[in-house]
Order: structure tokens, then sequence, then C-alpha cells
């Protein structure tokens, strides 16, 4: 079990959520304005209570992708830069990365 708690609606235990659970929707996002896990930004976006705030683009070695399937922490640079738990191997949704400027400062 995860030491990690993720928020959100519906969330199962591969950190799938109301608004994404196919097979490869399987990452949470440590949000930076709260440092809580959340399945998705509409999930923070609905149950947090403040809006997001975007990782800086200083602070993207930082710890802050949950993989669902075997709860490997990446950093954000890792996560950009892969198209899978580079731990388990378990492929990532590859349409989130047009998510990426909602999480994550790009410029």
């Amino acid at each position: 079990m995860s030491e990690h708690q993720v928020k959100g609606r519906n969330v199962d235990a591969y950190t799938r959520c109301a608004h994404y659970h196919s097979e490869v929707d399987i990452i949470a996002i440590k949000f930076y304005c709260c440092s809580e896990y959340y399945a998705c930004y509409y999930c923070h976006k609905e149950c947090a209570g403040h809006p997001a705030d975007k990782w800086p683009k200083t602070k993207q070695d930082e710890t802050a992708i949950l993989c669902g399937s075997c709860k490997y922490e990446l950093s954000i640079n890792e996560y950009i830069h892969t198209s899978s738990c580079p731990k388990c191997h378990h492929p990532f949704n590859e349409g989130c990365s047009s998510h990426f400027p909602l999480y994550f400062e790009m410029t």
C-alpha cells in the first residue's frame, strides 16, 4: 500500500479517477500549491478548495509524480521525458503531455 494519499473523485488503487480511468491513466500529481497528491487537475479543481499553482521550472527536479501501478515517485523532469514508469515499466497515457502546461511551467 502506498504511503501517499491520492485525493480526488472516485480514486482507485491505481490512481485512476472519475475523469481519467483508462488502463494507462495511472499517475497522480503532487500539486505545488498544497503538496497534496491528486489524481488529476480536475480532481484538484473540484476537491482542493483553492486554485492550482504550477510547478516552477526551477523545481522540476522534485519528486511530484506517483506511479499508480508500483507507487514509485518520479521527478517532474523524469516524467516529462518518459512514456512509462522507469521502475515497473507500466505505460503512461501519452495524451497527458497535452496537459503539462496545467501543472508545470514549460517556458
